[in-house]
């Protein structure tokens, strides 16, 4: 089992630097960050760019795995991302892991003064924004024509430094979206689909789990080329409780097949609020244990 963390970009890097440092000396796999213009009620205080923060990340970093969980088409279009993308895989040494999502409703949705799209239309937006973004990493010189985006000889040179393309971790819980999981992704991410109760949000999980199954038998994907992450604070308690409550949660998660676990850095009120002896705890008593 491999853990990360996320951090999220709401401190000045002079303060948030401390973390992403700590996070590689305790040996986390993976650190991410959120991809928002602004979120949920903390929408009104700090927030800074993911990309710009895990290039920064990266520069104190050297061996934790970095990525955005997840990227949104809300406010990017594939052949700019393109480039920040390649230009962070380059910065990293090829760290970067590139959780994509369909995007959501709320603030990033509509600072940019377009439509709330439903569900059905965000996952077609999806689908061809991941579809696009894949083609030009992979080859240079893309042309393209769609219903949610153009490129006219869209440039990826000198491409990713991992070939032939930096790994997609697709955000998923739907059929279709499970199917672009099969085809585009070298892992899939969940958060759940919400409960009630601890274990509604596990029963939900599961079901989602069985899901993935069933799209990549349905595709012809091979199981073992396929990580599985699973965010754990989506759940109705959070994972950093205590220690002994997160080895708990992630012992859970490998029982049902998931390779990643992801939690995050505790805060001091709102979302994700906790202690960070917590995490300190879990990161000197059992991180090495139950990544091993």
């Amino acid at each position: 089992m491999r853990i990360g963390i996320v951090i999220l970009p709401d401190q000045r890097w002079a303060e948030s630097q401390r973390r992403w440092r700590l996070a590689e000396e305790w040996g986390f796999d993976h650190a991410w960050t959120y991809d928002h213009l602004g979120w949920r009620d903390l929408v009104d205080g700090p927030w800074f760019d993911s990309m710009t923060t895990l290039t920064a990340a990266a520069t104190v970093t050297s061996r934790i795995r970095l990525g955005t969980l997840v990227a949104s088409p809300n406010f990017r279009h594939p052949a700019a991302f393109a480039r920040q993308i390649t230009a962070l895989d380059d910065v990293s040494g090829g760290r970067l892991l590139l959780g994509i999502g369909a995007g959501g409703i709320g603030f990033d949705a509509a600072v940019l003064g377009g439509e709330t799209l439903p569900p059905r239309q965000r996952v077609d937006r999806f689908a061809e924004f991941t579809e696009l973004l894949d083609l030009v990493l992979r080859e240079d010189g893309t042309t393209w024509r769609g219903e949610w985006y153009a490129a006219v000889d869209a440039r990826s040179n000198p491409g990713s430094v991992q070939t032939p393309r930096v790994p997609f971790v697709v955000a998923a819980n739907g059929p279709r979206s499970m199917r672009l999981v099969s085809r585009f992704g070298q892992g899939w991410v969940t958060t759940g689909t919400g409960g009630d109760d601890l274990d509604g949000w596990w029963a939900g999980v599961s079901e989602l789990t069985a899901r993935l199954d069933r799209t990549l038998a349905e595709t012809g994907r091979d199981p073992a080329t396929m990580d599985r992450y699973l965010s754990l604070d989506a759940a109705p308690v959070f994972s950093l409780s205590s220690a002994d409550f997160f080895a708990d949660q992630v012992g859970r998660a490998a029982d049902l097949g998931f390779t990643d676990v992801v939690t995050h850095w505790p805060r001091a009120s709102s979302w994700y609020a906790g202690d960070e002896k917590v995490l300190e705890e879990v990161a000197a008593r059992l991180l090495p244990e139950l990544r091993g």
